[in-house]
């Protein structure tokens, strides 16, 4: 099984860059100002980090793929791009705000993330994230894992790659850490499989 962080950057954005595109209506969420210090984290290639970058506030981009990082670097180079993992991260200098776009649900020990954010950030600061939440998926995932087991006898359901929780499981994370939950939603978001013949393959 590939590393997590193993990713195809240019294909990313050739085949999913609607990723980043749903994700500018949460900009408006984190509210973005001039001269604030603000992390995009997991941040892929970049198109997020840029658009936060307009509104003059100084962003920069993590994310644990090497690949992901030099896709952002070539597209944006006047935006500072670091490889990180949202398990484990530091900061010499606290965020006013981090931002998080389609990212969080790879990440599979979400106290040490959500942990990380939180010494990351100044007091009062903000975390605005958006990601799968319970249930996602949850076809294509049952689909898999009984494939997976009845034609090779590989549990998959061990080596599922994403974490989908309950509102109610992750604002209690965010609460243990001493984050103030103020709204968190499931919404539907239906989203279109590759056309042809590949189909999910691709």
């Amino acid at each position: 099984m590939k590393s997590l962080n193993q990713w195809q950057a240019d294909e990313y954005d050739n085949k999913l860059a609607f990723v980043s595109g749903y994700g500018k209506k949460l900009i408006s969420w984190l509210q973005p100002q001039k001269g604030e210090y603000i992390l995009d984290l997991g941040c892929g290639t970049g198109d997020l980090t840029y658009e936060i970058s307009l509104t003059e506030a100084e962003v920069i981009g993590m994310d644990a793929s090497t690949d992901m990082i030099r896709r952002a670097r070539e597209k944006f180079p006047d935006i500072e791009f670091v490889e990180g993992d949202g398990h484990q991260f530091e900061t010499n200098r606290l965020y006013d705000a981090v931002f998080s776009n389609a990212a969080l649900h790879w990440m599979r020990s979400p106290r040490l993330v959500v942990d990380s954010i939180w010494k990351s950030l100044k007091p009062g600061g903000r975390f605005v994230a958006e990601f799968g939440g319970k249930g996602n998926v949850q076809t294509i995932v049952n689909a898999l894992e009984e494939v997976m087991e009845r034609n090779t006898g590989i549990r998959a359901s061990e080596s599922n790659p994403w974490y989908f929780p309950s509102i109610g499981e992750y604002s209690h994370i965010l609460e243990q850490s001493g984050f103030v939950v103020r709204q968190a939603y499931h919404y539907d978001r239906p989203t279109r499989l590759a056309d042809g013949e590949q189909g999910i393959v691709g």
